[in-house]
């Protein structure tokens, strides 16, 4: 099966409109910010097509496809072998990792739920609380390192989304004790993808990330089409709060960090 390496971005755009939900990250890094970073594969004009994104500490790998497709992105990741990094992260769908056992160790990290939001009308009661969420830019950078040191250590970051105007905060004392971010955003094919989203100890269960995340929401609405994000499925509190907001659960998947052998 021969690998076909893509690069029209309105045919890749025409391939991942059709479920917008499980392709919001694929969408977002179509843009001119993200797209030098990128490379695409596939192995049929029909088939899943999968992006190695190399930006970051070590580079990371999204293979996404409905249930039925499952097999054939299996196929599409071992004709990938030749082009694949020795250590990569990857997002994939279904245990499509373990086409790639023969060649790489699999230290699967996660299973993680992408949720979109579905009902906007659950933003409100979190907008009206004592918080309030304001932007953030590149002068909070310092404040902002600091905060994800304490609150979400190890958590993926890329400044240069600060930068789009999509990431707010609130503050306590003076303080910044809680965020939301984006890691994509896109006007152009108007998709978000929220994320970085992270909590002060001393200020949890107050309500703190849900109005940062219901207001960055808000701001988004004008831009955008599909909100979605990516939380652990082992983090029933993160997951209730989205699923208060007003999201609900489209896909799941795995996060697994490969090595070669």
């Amino acid at each position: 099966m021969s690998l076909l390496s893509l690069h029209d971005r309105a045919a890749l755009t025409d391939r991942f409109r059709g479920d917008p939900g499980l392709h919001l990250f694929e969408l977002g890094d179509l843009d001119d910010l993200l797209w030098p970073h990128t490379a695409w594969y596939t192995v049929s004009d029909d088939g899943p097509v999968a992006l190695l994104y190399a930006v970051g500490e070590i580079p990371t790998l999204l293979g996404f496809a409905p249930e039925e497709r499952w097999r054939s992105l299996e196929e599409l990741l071992r004709a990938m072998l030749p082009v694949l990094p020795r250590r990569f992260l990857a997002h994939l769908s279904g245990r499509a990792e373990e086409a790639l056992t023969p060649v790489y160790r699999v230290e699967r990290r996660a299973a993680l739920l992408r949720m979109t939001l579905s009902d906007r009308s659950c933003l409100a009661p979190h907008l009206d609380g004592p918080w309030a969420p304001a932007p953030l830019g590149r002068a909070d950078l310092p404040e902002l390192l600091a905060l994800f040191s304490v609150a979400y250590p190890g958590n993926w970051f890329d400044e240069r989304m600060l930068d789009t105007g999509q990431y707010v905060g609130v503050r306590e004392g003076g303080a910044l004790v809680a965020v939301a971010g984006v890691h994509v955003h896109s006007p152009a094919h108007r998709v978000a993808a929220i994320g970085n989203v992270a909590t002060h100890p001393a200020v949890r269960g107050r309500g703190a990330a849900g109005a940062c995340v219901a207001e960055l929401c808000r701001r988004l609405t004008g831009t955008t089409d599909h909100i979605g994000l990516n939380v652990r499925a082992d983090n029933p509190g993160a997951a209730g709060l989205y699923r208060r907001l007003g999201f609900t659960v489209v896909a799941e998947f795995n996060e697994s960090l490969l090595s070669a052998r």
